[in-house]
Order: structure tokens, then sequence, then C-alpha cells
């Protein structure tokens, strides 16, 4: 094997290579939170009704917790980290399985494959979830914790069902009305 032309690099780690890994480590998390739907759409004042129906309500609801997951994520979480300000050891809890929400569902950029078998990101949602309530659960702030999550469910439910979905669209197909073909 050869290296004819190849640039020699130092394998010796210096403080660029630190700077390096922090300017990666923003850029990952900004190409994570990325991924969530823009705030702006989100709370889009003009896209605000009442369902007609119960029914209408329901379907809102579903399509909007597909949509806004990852916000409706955000806002469940940060609600709940406000509730345990008060609880220092709760929130140390809390601050761990934070890292572990950034690395197993915020910041990931494939799927997560346990044992061969490819892990949907819903199921990534719930079982984080559940870790994250029973740990902290276990912490004696159940009082807080509870009624936060009770509050994050009810701000999902109220933005989900008065939200019309109409102009909602999907980034697949509007990524093939303009794609770099199109410019002329």
């Amino acid at each position: 094997m050869t290296t004819y032309g190849t640039i020699p690099t130092s394998s010796v780690p210096g403080p660029s290579t630190k700077l390096e890994y922090i300017s990666r480590a923003k850029e990952r998390i900004k190409e994570g939170l990325g991924a969530r739907r823009p705030w702006k759409l989100m709370f889009n004042i003009h896209s605000i009704s009442f369902p007609g129906s119960l029914s209408e309500a329901f379907s809102r609801v579903r399509t909007h917790v597909a949509y806004f997951r990852m916000n409706y994520a955000i806002i469940v979480l940060l609600i709940l980290f406000l509730s345990l300000l008060w609880h220092p050891i709760s929130l140390i809890v809390f601050v761990v399985m934070m890292a572990a929400w950034l690395f197993l569902y915020f910041l990931r950029d494939e799927p997560l494959v346990v044992f061969n078998r490819t892990i949907d990101d819903r199921v990534v949602l719930i079982v984080l979830g559940i870790l994250t309530i029973v740990f902290l659960l276990l912490t004696d702030a159940t009082l807080n914790i509870l009624v936060s999550l009770f509050i994050g469910v009810v701000v999902i439910l109220v933005h989900a069902s008065l939200r019309r979905t109409d102009d909602l669209y999907d980034e697949e197909s509007a990524g093939l009305m303009s794609g770099p073909s199109s410019s002329s």
C-alpha cells in the first residue's frame, strides 16, 4: 500500500481538534433541532379556528401530534423542567435524562438500530418519555411531575384541536416542486 500524494497529518490532539469537536457538536445540535417544525408555522395565528365537531377535533389532534411531534416533546420537556427548578435531585435526574433525549431522539441522523432491528421514532419517543417519568417519580417530586405533565398535555390538546390542518405541508412534495433543476 502506497501513500504517494497524501498529506501527512498529526495524530496528536491539540487545541484545534477540541475546537473542531465543539463546532461539530454545535452544528449537530442545529441540524437535530432543524428536524422540528418551524415555530412560526406552529403558532400561526391565522390557522386558529374552532373545530366543527368532536370528530374533527380528534382528527386535528391526531394530525398535529404526528406533524409537530418534536415541537410538542420540546414543550412538555420545557414545562417539566420549569416545574423541577425547586427540586435539585429531580433536576439532576432530568438533566441526565435530557442528555439521553438529545442523543437518542433529537440529534440522531440515522434510525436507531438495536440487535439489527430498526426502532421507530415513535417507539423511542414513548420509551424515553416513560423512562423520564419513572426516574423522576423515584425522586419524590410526584405532585410537581404529574401537574406539569397534565399542563403539558392540556397545552398540546388545546393547540392541536384549535389549529387548522389545511396549511400543513409535506417537505418531500415541497422539495420536489422546488428542486435544483427548476432554476433557470
